[in-house]
């Protein structure tokens, strides 16, 4: 067997860019055969590189039984796609009228094509393909085209009454077919986003040690500290682009899960794939077990992860910590890492602490804060005036909802040149000790204290909201229908339009449904959640519920951070993509009430976040991949993934 060995990539160095965000080759041996190394459309000398092979998979056989002296393929491969990784067989460089090799560690044939998700077609395999990799036999003799299969999967998947069985079923098909996979979600993403991200995720989360059937990411434990990088490397790919990564100890607005969070990271580099064009290879799901305060898991016999009570401190610190190291070490100073669902407390420090040193992300804090924004720049068209002359009510003062609140404040002084502090104070908070106010100061944490204005304490939502009179209400607070009927009512009687958001995952921990928002409000309201609802009917009109899910904005940030090369973010990244995803509601959306663009389209919209992130890294001087393409929509979407099959030789 042999293989193709790339180039090493050199990590530029560069620390201490701030945030605006306050944060306190192997070579393998081969028998010998015929090969010409070209580039992926046949031409030498491009930046890709291929092998491309003047025998059939049988020659190659039959080649490495009669051959005695090895020889090694070692060519110099650079990269289309940005970020340092590379395309080393010229696969998802190559048109899709090119034919290219099943590599795998030897050219795969037989049973195990079959048994390989990253190559196997099931039965599109053409007659050509069956002789010349040994499929004769090993199935039917019918030959069906990827439409149809994708065809024959929604039929299926729509005979499924329980959503965990889809759930399931979408998961059985990406361990078995992955193009068919990816192909099936990119064609039906409404109809199937629910299923593999939330609110399923959720209740797969929570029965992942039941439904558990093979690993789909890294596990790392306390029992591996010291040994991380070892762990890292036994990852069956080398070249990375994306991790996300989750301690689980906050997943959606179900709480500790522990080890059983690893539903979230692969549901959300499906996503990646799917929408941002992020190669599947180059994804790698990771979950940090150390250890759960979930006393049902613990008593669990079908639970998965390590049975002891959560570390903290120094503990958890140093293991965090050697994990960073450990990642930049192994995939290079331009692999992403996005944090999901970690608790506050550790959320806020570890963006803190890494933001000026690995390009990190958190989705919970800037992802949510992004979308929300494109949604209010948006609605601004339905009800007027700007910004900086609106009100700004959360109920919830985590993560999401201080996140939101900064990157609105932001949007505000970008507008006006007004100061940070002062843009802040248009914009109010409620905890669950009520509205934050500055005589409660001593008591906030640290993420809490920029929001703490001057007033009168207030313990309860209700009575902030008759207070402040907010134009804006959002909701990140993770607790289930807590925007009552008097609230929204209070909202409708001094707002003609009031904007309610509730925010919240899964679908029980909505602070609100559409149904109840919109009747509430006598169909006035501009409403999106963060879970999907069906359409609402209200006195014969139907309103068609919109939804502020971070899937709009994180797969087309992610591709703009790696098509340039980018080595940090920067919050004014998060802003353009804001910019650029609220460009995309056209007026006939607005008219039904919709604040964000179907999701039909969110390929091309990724394109253009990814494009804006993208300029945006080459105007801070953040990006490294030079020159700067000059179209950088254009080059986004070529560098984006294709999960339509290939032809093999």
């Amino acid at each position: 067997m042999f293989a193709v060995n790339g180039s090493t990539f050199l990590n530029n160095s560069l620390s201490g860019v701030p945030r605006v965000f306050p944060r306190s080759t192997q070579r393998v041996a081969a028998p010998s055969v015929v090969v010409a190394a070209v580039s992926s459309n046949g031409r030498p000398g491009d930046r890709n590189v291929s092998v491309l092979m003047e025998n059939t998979s049988k020659e190659v056989v039959e080649s490495a039984t009669s051959s005695s002296s090895p020889s090694v393929i070692d060519k110099d491969a650079k990269s289309t796609v940005g970020g340092g990784v590379q395309d080393v067989y010229g696969e998802d460089s190559a048109t899709e009228d090119m034919h290219i090799t099943p590599w795998t560690v030897t050219v795969a044939s037989g049973y195990q094509l079959l048994r390989d998700p990253h190559y196997n077609k099931g039965l599109a395999f053409t007659e050509k393909e069956r002789d010349a990799h040994f499929l004769r036999g090993l199935l039917p003799p019918g030959i069906v085209s990827q439409e149809i299969q994708v065809k024959k999967m929604m039929h299926n998947m729509r005979q499924y009454q329980v959503p965990l069985q889809r759930y399931m079923a979408m998961m059985d098909l990406q361990e078995r077919n992955e193009r068919l996979f990816y192909k099936l979600l990119i064609e039906n993403v409404e109809e199937l986003l629910p299923v593999v991200y939330t609110p399923t995720v959720g209740e797969a989360c929570q029965k992942y040690g039941s439904i558990f059937r093979q690993p789909q990411g890294l596990f790392i434990s306390l029992k591996e500290k010291g040994r991380i990088l070892e762990v890292l490397k036994n990852w069956p790919e080398k070249k990375i682009q994306v991790i996300v990564v989750t301690d689980g100890e906050r997943i959606l607005g179900l709480g500790d899960l522990g080890c059983q969070g690893m539903g979230i990271p692969v549901g959300k580099l499906s996503l990646y794939s799917a929408l941002g064009g992020i190669r599947p290879s180059a994804c790698l799901p990771v979950t940090i077990d150390v250890g759960t305060n979930n006393e049902t898991l613990l008593e669990d016999e079908f639970y998965i992860g390590l049975r002891r009570r959560r570390a903290t401190g120094q503990e958890y610190s140093e293991l965090l910590h050697e994990f960073m190291s450990a990642v930049k070490q192994n995939y290079g100073e331009k692999v992403l890492i996005q944090f999901e669902d970690f608790a506050n407390h550790n959320a806020f420090d570890l963006l803190a602490k890494y933001g000026t040193s690995h390009l990190v992300f958190n989705d919970d804090i800037e992802g949510t804060a992004s979308v929300v924004l494109a949604g209010l720049i948006a609605a601004l068209k339905l009800v007027g005036g700007t910004l900086a002359e609106h009100r700004f009510l959360f109920l919830g003062a985590g993560e999401a909802g201080t996140g939101i609140a900064e990157l609105i404040a932001l949007e505000i002084s970008k507008q006006t040149g007004a100061p940070l502090e002062e843009t802040r104070k248009k914009i109010w908070l409620v905890d669950s000790k009520g509205l934050i106010v500055s005589s409660r100061m001593e008591s906030l944490q640290h993420f809490k204290r920029p929001w703490a204005h001057e007033h009168e304490p207030i313990n309860n939502l209700a009575d902030s909201v008759k207070s402040i009179k907010p134009t804006v209400l959002i909701g990140s607070s993770g607790a289930g229908r807590t925007f009552t009927k008097e609230i929204v009512e209070s909202m409708s009687s001094f707002n003609e339009k009031p904007i309610i958001l509730a925010l919240s995952n899964p679908t029980s921990q909505s602070e609100c449904t559409a149904e109840e928002a919109y009747k509430w409000s006598e169909g006035r309201c501009i409403f999106a959640s963060g879970s999907p609802f069906t359409p609402t009917e209200y006195n014969g009109k139907v309103y068609p519920s919109g939804q502020a899910n971070n899937a709009y904005i994180f797969p087309g940030f992610g591709l703009g951070l790696i098509i340039s090369g980018a080595i940090r973010v920067h919050n004014d990244m998060l802003l353009v993509a804001s910019e650029a995803l609220a460009e995309q509601v056209s007026q006939e959306n607005l008219e039904n009430g919709l604040i964000y663009p179907p999701f039909s389209n969110i390929r091309k919209i990724s394109a253009q976040i990814a494009a804006r992130v993208a300029e945006k890294a080459y105007n801070l001087g953040l990006a490294t991949r030079l020159p700067q393409p000059k179209n950088l929509v254009r080059y986004a979407e070529s560098c984006m993934y294709s999960p339509y099959y290939r032809t093999y030789r």
